[in-house]
């Protein structure tokens, strides 16, 4: 004989992929509604205060404005930074070309730095000497600000690509390596002490124990340092690289073309937006025993 379900009570409704499915598509949509909304108000305030004349064309101009004549806007992107100004070059892909440049550069210094900040901290925590003799180097360096590095990375390697990239790498890199020291010390003792009763070598305890309860944290600390290196990485196109959005932005202020700031700010803004989306999209990915809600920001 069924058991039959209790009076005021609704019976469990089994989560099928269809039914889980339709849970994200709607959370997606609500998620969606809602940026729109906070955008949609920002620029309408914005506009308002144009219309009511709170706000000067010529220094702010409306999005109205900055947005009317593409064209206009895309003959100053170039790749290699050398267009004159006279000239009518440039295209919608000429925008994705420079687009594309200052995000390989964000990229490849968050990647280096990442990678070899977790390194670094690992290897300071597990050989004594090694870690006696570069912490207190590390942490002497660390207060320095990365836009001091800029002269530095130019004498070092020049005017280019690699400058920039050093930048975002040097952005992350130190405060990840006390990060990830300040992590190793918070693992708890109760987790290292099953390891060794089941018999884990050092290298098994730091791949099954240490790493992963570590990552989520450290992943953390690398999204909170994103928006950090999108500013280091501009200020380095626009004096170490000559050419990327920060140079863009450079020569928009020098020729008072206040249009061009506003327009490149907004392709700025939606990169940023986009790589904060792409690095929660990883994190969820690589760290696939944490629940969602140790991912911030979703």
């Amino acid at each position: 004989m069924s058991a039959l379900p209790l009076a005021g009570t609704k019976p469990a409704t089994p989560s099928t992929p269809a039914v889980v499915s339709r849970a994200r598509a709607l959370a997606f949509v609500q998620r969606s509604l809602w940026w729109l909304a906070s955008v949609g108000t920002f620029v309408a305030i914005w506009e308002f205060c144009w219309w009511q004349g709170l706000a000067d064309p010529l220094m702010l101009p409306p999005p109205h404005m900055f947005l009317a004549n593409l064209p206009e806007q895309f003959k100053f992107f170039d790749p290699a930074g050398a267009r004159s100004l006279e000239e009518d070059g440039g295209g919608f892909l000429s925008v994705l070309a420079v687009m594309a440049w200052t995000s390989m550069r964000v990229v490849l210094g968050l990647a280096l730095g990442f990678v070899g900040a977790v390194a670094v901290g690992l290897a300071i925590r597990y050989f004594p000497v090694f870690g006696k003799l570069t912490l207190p180097t590390l942490t002497l360096l660390t207060p320095i600000s990365p836009v001091a590095w800029l002269p530095v990375a130019i004498f070092i390697f020049g005017i280019g690509n690699v400058p920039a990239i050093f930048l975002v790498f040097i952005s992350v890199f130190f405060i990840i390596v006390l990060s990830t020291l300040s992590q190793i010390d918070a693992v708890p003792a109760p987790y290292l002490h099953v390891a060794h009763i089941m018999g884990a070598n050092k290298h098994q305890l730091f791949r099954h124990v240490i790493l992963p309860t570590i990552l989520p944290s450290l992943f953390v600390t690398l999204r909170l340092n994103l928006f950090a290196a999108w500013m280091v990485v501009l200020i380095a196109e626009a004096v170490g690289v000559g050419s990327g959005l920060g140079q863009i932005v450079m020569m928009a202020r020098n020729t008072f073309n206040a249009s061009l700031v506003f327009f490149t700010m907004t392709l700025i803004g939606l990169l940023g937006f986009a790589f904060d989306r792409g690095l929660l999209w990883v994190q969820q990915r690589v760290l696939w025993w944490v629940g969602p809600s140790a991912a911030i920001g979703k």
